[in-house]
């Protein structure tokens, strides 16, 4: 069963940076991109950055220029550096498959993601 765990998140001033954890488990195969989602005060979850398989990033335009995703094969686990923060970044941050989410029990899964608040 798939399990991710989100790490990293805490209390910052802005333009202070964070690194942010995803750890992995229970993955079967392993052919899927991954991303990084956020969910803002009042907002939608939506995607702010992706790593596929071949290392090729995408950064949705808030982040871009100050977030790097990366990851670890040999730990099976993802980042996320975060420079430059601004209190629009404020959100819980999660990560998860891309396109296709990570599935359990029939429902889309999502770990407890983690909390970043930049205080202005």
């Amino acid at each position: 069963q798939v399990q991710v765990v989100e790490s990293g998140g805490g209390l910052v001033q802005t333009g202070g940076s964070l690194r942010l954890s995803c750890a992995r488990s229970g993955i079967t195969s392993d052919d899927t991109a991954m991303g990084w989602y956020r969910r803002r005060p009042g907002k939608q979850r939506a995607l702010i950055a992706r790593i596929d398989r071949d290392g090729t990033t995408f950064y949705s335009d808030p982040v871009k220029g100050r977030f790097t995703i990366s990851r670890d094969n040999a730990k099976d686990t993802f980042y996320l550096q975060m420079n430059s923060l601004k209190p629009e970044d404020t959100a819980v941050y999660y990560c998860n498959a891309y396109p296709t989410l990570y599935y359990s029990g029939g429902l889309p899964y999502w770990g407890q993601g983690t909390q970043v608040t930049v205080s202005s």
